[in-house]
């Protein structure tokens, strides 16, 4: 698939089953990834690898993390939901920033450049035909997710990138560029 045409028909796709991208597909996953913007050349990403029995621990964190958010503990069923949202793929990426301390780069904008990181693999896995839907939620701003993570108080998370073989085909609604652009000054 050429670029274009990656960028222009990306959907997010939240049905997804196995089988779960192959190494060489997260690798190029990955690899797009790191040709995002990144002023003064800082690589301010990391990334984390979630398959297999891996998943259901990650459920574990995700639901001990709302607790502790909430302060109280979860109902067994909505604790059993939480804990099953990382089976809903075969495989996760985990996007964080990974932050500098620079005069010239605040942390806003390695943030943004984790984001734009984590878009770059998303059109990826599209032209590669893996699906995927880029996940998140507040416990991603929990320091709990953090340390459950294995990562440091210096991360931000950007996003879940959830990864599989798409069930359904989703349309590309199409939108007019003309909708969004204004030419300045007007």
């Amino acid at each position: 698939m050429d670029a274009l045409s990656a960028l222009h028909n990306r959907v997010s796709v939240n049905i997804l089953e196995e089988p779960a991208p192959t190494e060489s597909q997260v690798n190029d996953i990955v690899r797009a990834g790191l040709r995002a913007c990144d002023h003064r050349n800082l690589r301010p990403w990391s990334y984390l690898l979630i398959e297999g029995e891996a998943r259901h621990a990650f459920g574990t964190l995700m639901a001990d993390v709302m607790e502790k958010q909430r302060g109280t503990p979860l109902e067994p069923e909505f604790r059993r939901k939480i804990q099953c949202k990382p089976l809903r793929a075969p495989s996760i990426i985990v996007v964080a920033a990974d932050i500098k301390e620079h005069d010239k780069v605040p942390e806003a904008e390695q943030i943004m450049s984790g984001a734009a990181s984590a878009q770059m693999m998303m059109v990826a896995a599209h032209a590669l035909g893996v699906g995927a839907i880029w996940r998140s939620g507040s416990i991603m701003f929990e320091n709990a997710m953090l340390e459950g993570l294995g990562l440091s108080a210096n991360h931000r998370l950007i996003g879940f990138l959830y990864l599989g073989k798409p069930v359904v085909t989703k349309l590309v609604p199409e939108l007019d560029p003309d909708d969004f652009l204004t030419r300045w000054p007007s």
